[in-house]
């Protein structure tokens, strides 16, 4: 099978965009409507139900609204919540995106060699090279830490470059 294309309904994903503080917009929008599916494509995919994994192999492409993730692999891990009916949910925990990762919304586009989103702590951290273009804004680093929650991003684990150009 060239490729697979899986609709995963991910009530926690609200946080696989990116960088907190040019992502407050993104954010409270996503936050206004319901639970968005993400769409991800790629040539090969394995699911371990036990282990609550599934293993996207392949030109892996990840897509809810205006955000796209792509990536050679991506491992995602789930778990199972449980609902105030009784009944229990599915919802992602991690994604961990190994690299190279391009990360795109509708004003951003990040990069570095791995990524790893922690769905349901709303944190993203991007290692290796990581990088951030908004407009002609550029930043550069080793690593990137995005609390999606607080809107705080941090670059470090060496040196970090800035390019800010106003609007």
């Amino acid at each position: 099978m060239k490729k697979v294309i899986m609709v995963l309904a991910l009530a926690a994903s609200a946080g696989i965009t990116l960088p907190a503080a040019a992502l407050a917009q993104e954010q409270t929008q996503a936050a206004a409507k319901p639970a968005q599916n993400v769409d991800i494509e790629s040539d090969e995919m394995e699911i371990i139900d036990a282990d609550k994994r599934a293993i996207f192999r392949g030109n892996v492409i990840a897509r809810r609204t205006s955000e796209t993730i792509k990536t050679p692999e991506m491992v995602v891990d789930y778990v199972e919540v449980k609902q105030p009916d009784g009944t229990t949910k599915s919802e992602v925990d991690t994604m961990d995106c190994k690299g190279p990762v391009t990360i795109t919304t509708d004003t951003q586009t990040i990069t570095g060699d791995h990524a790893i989103f922690h769905m349901r702590k709303d944190e993203l951290i991007v290692t290796g090279n990581a990088k951030v273009v908004q407009g002609k804004t550029v930043l550069n680093g080793p690593q990137l830490v995005a609390d999606l929650k607080t809107k705080r991003t941090v670059m470090k684990g060496g040196r970090v470059k800035g390019s800010f150009v106003p609007k």
